[in-house]
């Protein structure tokens, strides 16, 4: 059976040569970076080298990276860490309605511990209006976080709007970019901002290797205590391996960056053009420029997305339903509703994106598959039944 994997926002492959850089850290060059022994620091040096080559990715020095074990490790560092460093100017966080679980139910966590937040909404295309952050700043204020890019939708923010306008207001700025590190241009000195989450198996590095970039004098609490590791900002021995691959990834995806996203966005277009031309009854999710290049997400009407992900399963072809973390509740996204989607429309929800081999024979084939599946799900649909019978004169 043929099979086409278009879930790159769950996980990518690992690279190759990803791969031949961690082999030797898994073997022979086992030792402790802690270490002062020659085992120990030719092992140091390896993880700062990948520590450069992750800060070059987006634009930062190196000093600035703390690797942590995932992008959810890094968005509740950034949230609980510099909120609680900042507790003695304010208790106030401002974050948007379209953030990852791990921002909110960070948020959640601190509300707990006596913090207020104000959650500020989307348009229908899933963008956070600056103005709108702006408004809820108050002097109480001392951490805003909005995501760079959104992993359901494919949404692009405008985090540097956001980030200037609360330059000056002693507000500190995260933005989580997991969904768009090694995929879009990222610069922290553009963006403005003070803290970014990025995780290397977005772009074919290996799971479990992640890091937050914290501007230089940006102050943190740690969640995890124990040594000097990281710069005394997250302990335990660290796992180099999975650092040192990251660290290529991350100088391949910098390299390969622009081809990439150009060749990726056409076939995203050649996915969205062929759904919407074909299909009835189904509407492209997020907005159709300003979205991730390698990203395409719809919502069916009448049927459910978890039925269309099991059916495409069934034709060899691999995608989302919603995000990878909350994929498998059979609740609608909450994303998709604080677009203003109906609940009905958000559990039809299916996300689509292409790895960097993906072809233009691997979409035709998508295209050419989902018909019968929506055509079989529909006939089986009791609101679709109703539909039709209401449309008759």
């Amino acid at each position: 059976m043929k099979r086409v994997y278009l879930d790159r926002i769950a996980a990518t492959p690992l690279h190759p040569e990803a791969l031949a850089a961690m082999l030797p850290f898994l073997k022979e060059s086992f030792g402790n970076p802690q270490s002062l022994h020659r085992d120990g620091q030719a092992v140091l040096e390896a993880t700062e080298e990948a520590r450069e080559r992750v800060a070059a990715l987006i634009g930062a020095s190196a000093p600035e990276i703390v690797f942590t074990a995932s992008g959810s490790e890094a968005n509740n560092l950034a949230l609980k860490g510099l909120a609680l460093a900042s507790r003695a100017k304010g208790t106030h966080l401002v974050v948007s309605a379209v953030e990852h679980l791990s921002v909110l139910n960070a948020v959640k966590g601190l509300e707990k511990f006596g913090f207020s937040a104000t959650v500020v909404p989307v348009d229908g295309e899933g963008l956070v209006d600056p103005a709108a952050v702006e408004k809820v700043l108050t002097p109480r204020t001392t951490v805003v976080s909005v995501m760079l890019a959104n992993s359901e939708v494919g949404t692009i923010e405008p985090v540097a709007e956001i980030a200037a306008l609360c330059k000056g207001r002693n507000v500190l700025v995260h933005t989580d970019a997991v969904a768009a590190a090694g995929s879009l241009p990222v610069d922290v000195r553009a963006l403005g901002v003070d803290a970014l989450s990025l995780a290397g198996d977005q772009f074919y590095g290996p799971k479990g290797a992640a890091a937050l970039f914290l501007r230089k004098g940006t102050r943190v609490l740690p969640l995890i205590d124990g040594g000097v590791q990281e710069g005394g900002r997250r302990g335990g021995t660290e796992n180099v391996a999975g650092i040192v691959g990251f660290g290529r990834a991350a100088e391949i995806a910098r390299a390969e960056l622009a081809g990439r996203a150009a060749r990726a966005a056409a076939l995203r277009d050649r996915l969205i053009d062929g759904v919407l031309g074909t299909y009835g009854h189904v509407i492209l999710t997020g907005p159709r420029a300003r979205r991730l290049p390698h990203h395409a997400s719809f919502c069916i009407r009448f049927v459910e997305g978890e039925a269309l992900l099991l059916s495409l399963d069934m034709k060899g072809i691999s995608v989302s339903s919603g995000s990878a973390c909350s994929s498998k509740s059979l609740k609608a996204s909450h994303v998709l509703l604080a677009m203003g989607l109906d609940h009905e429309l958000a559990q039809g929800s299916l996300v689509f994106s292409l790895l960097a081999d993906t072809t233009a024979e691997d979409i035709d084939y998508v295209i050419a598959s989902l018909g019968p599946i929506i055509d079989r799900l529909r006939a089986m649909s009791p609101t679709y039944t109703t539909f039709l019978k209401e449309s008759l004169p």
